[in-house]
């Protein structure tokens, strides 16, 4: 499959790199400080979601400022584990930085602090400190194309989230679906791959050719 793109948009999370290990260590000790069960985690969406969006889903409103201060304090601090997914820097490498972004649900300062562990260092970033409405809501890249001057149409969107999946199919956006969090049969996109190593692109004058290997 190949694509002819003006801008690409990566997730963070899941598609350039993973944090599980700091996530999962990091939530669950939020959540023994707030009395957060297991079973409250099961009733709500979580993946690809903004913080401050999953704590106002488990606590009351009165706590939710302080609940998310403190998660994001905690992942900040604890950037152990992550790594960058496989086929990223390399893909990354090859991309003029003017003619890529990362959107994230996560704030500016938890996406800076995670992607310099992994050894990345974008020229755009949209975090969730930019946004009014976090994914599904197609407004984190719809932002993203127009920070990068580009047309949502030509933009095309790497996820590895249903939710982050519905916000750039919403965007009127390519959506290209990672295989690295969810199965591929829970994925709705107009390619799905296993990770970032099947893509690759080569950039030409003022666009990006994408191959994506079947």
């Amino acid at each position: 499959m190949k694509i002819t793109a003006d801008a690409l948009l990566f997730d963070n999370d899941g598609t350039l790199i993973s944090s599980l290990e700091s996530v999962y260590r990091c939530w669950s000790r939020w959540a023994r400080e707030y009395g957060v069960t297991e079973e409250d985690f099961a009733r709500v969406a979580l993946h690809g979601r903004p913080a401050a969006e999953i704590v106002a889903d488990l606590l009351p409103a009165d706590v939710v400022p302080a609940a998310v201060a403190r998660i994001e304090q905690l992942e900040v601090e604890d950037a152990g584990g992550v790594v960058a997914l496989p086929g990223t820097l390399a893909l990354l490498e090859s991309l003029p930085a003017e003619r890529w972004a990362v959107v994230t649900s996560a704030s500016r300062r938890l996406a800076e602090a995670r992607l310099g562990q992994a050894g990345i260092r974008p020229k755009n970033v949209i975090a969730a400190d930019d946004i009014s409405r976090g994914k599904p809501d197609p407004e984190p890249f719809l932002l993203a194309a127009r920070r990068l001057g580009a047309d949502p149409a030509r933009c095309v969107v790497f996820e590895d989230a249903p939710v982050g999946l519905a916000a750039g199919r919403a965007a009127g956006m390519v959506t290209v679906a990672l295989a690295t969090t969810h199965r591929a049969e829970e994925l709705s996109a107009d390619a799905v791959v296993p990770d970032l190593s099947a893509v690759s692109v080569q950039a030409t004058d003022g666009a990006v050719e994408i191959t994506i290997a079947s």
